[in-house]
């Protein structure tokens, strides 16, 4: 079982969507998956040009050469795949939603009627059969979460291949403080390696194995007073003041 999992977080393994995937990764380990863990700030990668080279000219193949080249057989050969990101202005990292343009070569450009629904085919030798989504966020709130697992659930009814559920970590900034402290209930990562487990077994991962990753840590006015006193004291200690969500120089540097 072949599993091709992307990092798309620019803080890479330093990031906190890690500290979700990282246990997330040793479950599918202990259950036989070959995994290869790939960092998405590493690959070269330009932006989907529009130009319908790879459905008219030469189908299936990009018109552009860089590091797709190396990515998309990657891809093509994963039998599940794992996406992982912070949440970026309510969606995906920007490299992320790149690769995402950058697969339109896995379709066809006919049009074809799946489930009452107009989609392009999917060409032969794709082998992805489940998609998984890990992503953590800085706000407290599930719901911040809806737009990037409502996009991502397209992106698998259009590749006609089953979205196996997300492991979301909400106020995922308090997780490294709370590890510092020795604070962070460890039921959360076996429940991560746990769903590791079930993905690579069944293919989905259990609701309420999701439910146990996303579990509160902390209530959410402690959490905005902890977030809000360590901007307060980075801004400050860099000479700034600040009030009432206002931040004023308080002297130049040179």
């Amino acid at each position: 079982m072949k599993a091709v999992v992307l990092n798309a977080s620019p803080r890479m393994q330093a990031g906190n969507t890690a500290l979700i995937l990282d246990p997330f990764l040793e479950g599918m380990r202990e259950s036989g998956a070959e995994v290869e863990l790939l960092y998405v700030r590493k690959f070269k990668l330009n932006p989907c040009l529009g130009c319908f080279y790879c459905w008219l000219n030469h189908p299936g193949v990009c018109c552009q050469r860089d590091d797709m080249d190396v990515l998309s057989p990657k891809l093509h050969g994963a039998d599940l795949l794992v996406l992982a990101t912070p949440l970026y202005v309510d969606g995906m990292t920007g490299a992320l939603k790149n690769i995402m343009d950058r697969i339109v070569p896995f379709a066809e450009p006919f049009l074809e009627l799946r489930d009452g629904h107009c989609r392009h085919p999917v060409r032969k030798g794709l082998r992805t059969r489940s998609v998984a989504l890990v992503s953590n966020c800085g706000f407290w709130e599930m719901d911040n979460f809806d737009p990037l697992v409502a996009h991502l659930q397209a992106v698998c009814r259009n590749l006609g291949v089953p979205f196996a559920g997300a492991l979301l970590r909400p106020h995922g900034e308090a997780m490294r403080p709370m590890l510092g402290e020795g604070t962070v209930p460890h039921d959360v990562f076996d429940a991560a390696r746990e769903a590791g487990r079930q993905f690579a077994r069944e293919g989905v991962i259990a609701p309420e194995t999701q439910h146990a990753v996303s579990r509160e840590l902390l209530p959410r006015d402690r959490y905005m007073e902890t977030v809000n006193s360590f901007f307060r004291e980075r801004l400050e200690s860099a000479g700034y003041r600040t009030q009432d969500g206002d931040t004023a120089r308080e002297h130049t540097h040179p």
